[in-house]
C-alpha cells in the first residue's frame, strides 16, 4: 500500500508539471451557455447520424462531417438558438462523399470540413490509415460531395514515408486562414521521427501545424505547436492526448482545441480544453523533415478554457469526445457564438453522445 501511495504521487507530481492548469483571459474569454444531444437513432437517408467530428457555420447553414470511412459523408443541419440557448437541432441533407478514379484508392478517415460559401465548395481533411500504408490527405469537394481535387501534402506525412506519421494522428483539424488565401491543417499527434505522443509526464510532444496555399494546393508555411501532457492517470493502460481542432481568428492567431481520453473512467475518460495560440514568434518549421534534434520555436500557448468548470452541467456530467469546434451567429448581445460537437465514435460499448456544446466568446482585443 505504501508503495502504491507513492506512486500515485509521483504521477500527481508528473501530471501536474505536463498539463496546463492556470486560465488566462485577458484577450478573450469563453462562457458556457448550454447543451444540446442528438438522439442516438437520429438517422437521415438510410444513415445513422453520428461520428461527428467536424462542424462549419456559414450565413444560417450548419455543415457537419461524420468519420465513418466505410461512408464518409456530410450532413446539413439548422441549430436553432434562443435567448443563449439550443432550442433545437435538425439534420436536414446527406452528403455523401464520391470518389472519382483519380482518388479510387484513397482511405477517407474524414475528420473535418471547411464551407466556402462563395464558391459553395468544402475543404476536407482525412487521416487515411497510415498501418495500411493509406496516406492522409486534404481535399476539395463539390457541393454535392464530389471530390474535385486533392491538395500535394509534404513527403514527411505520407504513410510509407520514414518519418512514420501515427495511425489515427495525422490530419484532424482544418481552418481557413484569417486572410482567406488558404486553409491551415492540423496533425493530432506528432510524427513518430518529431517528437513521441504526449505522456503522463512532461515530454516534448510537438505536431505540426500547416498552411496550404487555396490556389496550387502547396504547402506555403508551417509551425510547430506543444501538446499538454496526458490529464489522467490511465487505469486500463491506454491514454491520449492530441488536437482535434483549430481556427484562425486573427493573423497568426488561433483557438486550438485539445482533448485528452484516458480509459478506465468509463465516460469520464476525456479532459477537453481550448487554448488561444499565437504563431507570430514561431519558427517556419515546413523545411524540416525531422523536428528531433532541431532548434526552433513553438507557438505560444494561453488556456483560456477546462471543460471541467462545467461538467456538472452537462448531461450525465460527461464531458464527451469534442471534435469539432467553430464560429456560430452573433448572439442576442452581440457577442460571438462558439459552437462545439462531439464525435460518438457510434459506441456500443460505453456510453457516449452527439453533445453539442454552445459557448459565448468574447474578444476583447481585436
Amino acid at each position: 500500500m505504501r508503495n502504491l501511495f507513492i506512486l500515485c504521487c509521483l504521477a500527481f507530481l508528473f501530471s501536474s508539471c505536463a498539463v496546463t492548469r492556470k486560465i488566462e483571459n485577458e484577450d478573450i474569454s469563453l462562457k458556457f451557455l448550454d447543451e444540446y444531444v442528438l438522439p442516438p437513432n437520429t438517422e437521415l437517408d438510410n444513415t445513422v447520424v453520428g461520428g461527428l467530428s467536424g462542424i462549419d457555420y456559414k450565413n444560417g447553414k450548419y455543415f457537419l462531417i461524420c468519420d465513418d470511412a466505410a461512408n464518409p459523408r456530410i450532413y446539413r443541419a439548422s441549430i436553432e438558438i434562443k435567448r443563449d440557448k439550443i432550442e433545437k437541432i435538425q439534420v436536414k441533407q446527406l452528403i455523401t462523399v464520391k470518389k472519382n478514379k483519380l482518388h479510387s484508392d484513397e482511405f477517407l478517415d474524414l475528420e473535418a470540413l471547411s464551407f466556402d460559401e462563395d464558391k459553395e465548395e468544402f475543404f476536407v481533411v482525412s487521416e487515411g490509415k497510415i498501418d495500411d500504408g493509406k496516406d492522409p490527405g486534404i481535399f476539395k469537394l463539390s457541393n454535392l460531395g464530389h471530390i474535385e481535387e486533392s491538395y500535394s501534402i509534404p513527403v514527411y506525412f505520407k504513410a510509407g514515408n520514414e518519418q512514420q506519421p501515427r495511425n489515427n494522428g495525422v490530419f484532424e483539424g482544418i481552418s481557413e486562414s484569417y486572410d482567406e488565401t488558404g486553409y491551415w491543417v492540423a496533425t493530432e499527434l506528432p510524427l513518430e521521427k518529431d517528437a513521441s505522443k504526449p505522456k503522463i509526464f512532461p515530454s516534448r510532444s510537438h505536431i505540426r501545424i500547416t498552411k496550404f496555399d487555396k490556389k496550387s494546393g502547396e504547402a506555403v508555411s508551417q509551425f510547430s505547436y506543444q501538446l499538454d501532457g496526458i490529464a489522467k492517470l490511465p487505469i486500463n493502460y491506454f491514454a491520449v492526448n492530441g488536437v482535434t481542432e483549430i481556427l484562425e481568428y486573427a493573423e497568426n492567431k488561433f483557438l486550438v482545441l485539445e482533448r485528452s481520453y484516458s480509459a478506465g473512467y468509463g465516460s469520464r475518460g476525456n479532459t477537453v480544453k481550448i487554448f488561444q495560440v499565437d504563431s507570430n514568434q514561431a519558427s517556419n518549421t515546413l523545411g524540416i523533415d525531422r523536428l528531433k534534434g532541431e532548434e526552433y520555436e513553438v507557438a505560444e500557448k494561453k488556456l483560456i478554457y477546462n471543460f471541467k468548470s462545467v461538467r456538472d452541467q452537462l448531461s450525465d456530467r460527461i464531458i464527451d469526445n469534442i471534435e469539432g469546434m467553430c464560429l456560430g451567429p452573433k448572439l442576442e448581445n452581440g457577442k460571438n457564438s462558439l459552437l462545439l460537437v462531439s464525435d460518438n465514435n457510434f459506441n456500443s460499448f460505453a456510453k457516449q453522445i452527439n453533445q453539442f456544446i454552445l459557448m459565448e466568446i468574447d474578444f476583447k482585443n481585436l
